[in-house]
Order: structure tokens, then sequence, then C-alpha cells
């Protein structure tokens, strides 16, 4: 009999132990990867100028991508640039097809319930509605009839969504080209998107009758990170946060954007 209960103490604490161990390879940190190897994973935006695109060396640059890699640096990691879509950024998160995500997201209650977020913002983000310059829009109500293109899982999409006339026909593209592309074929007569996207398609189309009307969002961008990683989370804020002080989210703003950073959440 004792002979028994010694085994079953045994068993008992050597399972014990075990599940001991389970829970700390569970709770290990993406952050004790990237220190071993030195190499860290970053999706960033990859056809959304200027937060992210192909040069014409054939190399991504950006604002999202010179974060990026300011992050990398900072870790003492060598950084593999993941090119992204607004609607694959939180899946490759989720994943672990990436460690960190440097693409233009915003911060909401819906996408903090899958990843989480820096708490300080490290750029500034402007949407709004565009259509011709011959339609007139002064309202959301004036939409009414009017088909929008947005891109699919962006803040445009999120938030015209719920304030659309109900007769407005929505459209979803897949990225902002094809949002963009859509609106320069007559496929939709205005389209909810950012700033930049508009500004780089009239850099390359200067005759296109389009111009702001309304706008949708002033949503800044935080840095995110997979649901629960404590310890990178810490990291990359701190990191954004030294950003802030040195002054280099105001450059890299100014650099790309043309505009001073603002007043970001920090």
């Amino acid at each position: 009999m004792h002979e028994f209960k010694r085994d079953f103490l045994r068993l008992t604490l050597a399972g014990a132990m075990l599940m001991a161990g389970f829970g700390t390879a569970q709770a290990q940190s993406a952050l004790d990867q990237i220190v071993k190897t030195k190499v860290v994973r970053i999706g960033i935006p990859a056809d959304y100028p200027p937060y992210g695109f192909v040069g014409t060396d054939m190399q991504p640059q950006g604002l999202d991508v010179d974060m990026a890699r300011y992050i990398g640096a900072a870790l003492n990691a060598r950084v593999e640039l993941v090119p992204v879509s607004s609607t694959n950024r939180i899946p490759y998160l989720q994943s672990g097809k990436v460690d960190i995500m440097v693409s233009t997201l915003a911060r909401n209650v819906e996408r903090e319930k899958v990843i989480d977020f820096t708490k300080t913002a490290y750029s500034p983000f402007i949407s709004g509605v565009y259509a011709g310059k011959d339609m007139s829009i002064k309202s959301m109500a004036d939409l009414a009839g009017k088909s929008i293109g947005v891109t699919r899982g962006t803040i445009e999409d999120q938030t015209v969504t719920g304030v659309l006339p109900t007769d407005a026909k929505i459209l979803r593209f897949e990225d902002h080209a094809a949002t963009m592309s859509a609106f320069a074929s007559g496929q939709v007569q205005a389209v909810g998107i950012s700033q930049p996207a508009v500004e780089a398609l009239l850099r390359r189309n200067p005759e296109m009758a389009i111009e702001y009307k309304l706008p949708i969002s002033l949503s800044p961008n935080f840095i995110g990170v997979p649901k629960g990683d404590a310890a990178l989370l810490d990291k990359v804020e701190q990191i954004v946060r030294e950003a802030r002080s040195s002054g280099e989210v105001e450059r890299l703003s100014v650099k790309w954007l043309k505009r001073p950073a603002g007043d970001l959440p920090k």
C-alpha cells in the first residue's frame, strides 16, 4: 500500500513538472527567438505609398519600411521584411508568419480582441471620401444611390459601412491599387481611402479629376504584435517611445508625408 502511494505521488509530481514546463514553453515570447537568432520578421505594406511600396530600384521603401528597419536596429536583429495586404495583416500575426506588424494599423476594439497594440502611435493617418471634381458631396447623405469603393479590412471599410445611406452601394476590393483602379475605370463613383493612396495615384495620373470631399477618420498608426506576448509588446513599446523622444517619428513623417506627425497618442 505504501509503495502504491509512493508511486502515485511520484507520477503526480512528474505530471506537475511536465505541465509546468509546457506552460513555460507556451509563455515563451517571440522576443526570445529574436534575441537568439538575431532575426526579426516584420510585416510591411507593399502597395501603399508613401507607407510601403516598391521603388524604382525594386526595393521596398516608405515610412513603415523605415520604421520596421528602425525597430530591427533597436533589437540588434536583421530585418526580414514581409509584404502584407490590408486583409492578411492580422492573420499573419496570428499564424506566426511575422513577429511584428508595421502596416498602417489603426487600433480598435475588434482588432484588440485578437492582437495587441503599442500604446504609442508612430505616425498619423488621414482618410476620407474622394470623388470627381464635378460631384457635389457635402455629407454622407449625398452618397445616397451612389457607388463607393473601399479596400477590404481597412479603417475606411469599417467606418463607411455604418454611416452611408442604406441605398449606397459599397464595393470592396482586395488592395488599394484595385480600389483606385475601380475609380479610374468608372466602376465606382467615389472611394473611401487614405490621402496618401490618392496622392500616389495623382502622381501617376495628374490629369485625373478627383478631389477630397469628406473626412472619414484621423486615426493614427500603431504597431501590432501577437496577442498575449507581453515581453515583445513591452520591448516594441519602449522602442517606439524612444523613436518619439529622439525625433525619429517626426523626421519620418516629414520625410514621407510632407507634414509634421502632430499630436499622436502616447
